[in-house]
């Protein structure tokens, strides 16, 4: 989404289970140096775990240019054929 103003422009990211972390953290690590905030959204337990595990290896990549990340985690509600299913969104903020 792209933004105006001072606003930055966010990506967003939809981690599965089988998501590797050292891709999603590279990922992660080029958007913020891009001047982006990143959202990861995830559901379930396996999806959660590898977002999580994702930002510290991002932060290992951006510290080099003095940057440190902040997260905001919150949740989201979406409706699926099945029903509403509950979810984690962690936004991620270089400093």
């Amino acid at each position: 989404m792209q933004t105006t103003g001072e606003e930055l422009a966010e990506r967003e990211f939809r981690v599965k289970s089988v998501t590797p972390p050292p891709e999603l953290g590279s990922a992660i690590a080029h958007a913020v140096k891009a001047g982006q905030q990143v959202v990861l959204k995830a559901v379930g337990a396996g999806a959660i775990n590898q977002a999580v595990k994702a930002i510290p290896i991002a932060q290992s990549f951006v510290s080099s240019f003095g940057t440190k990340l902040t997260e905001e985690i919150t949740f989201f509600r979406s409706k699926t054929d099945e029903g509403e299913i509950l979810g984690i969104a962690i936004r991620v903020i270089g400093n």
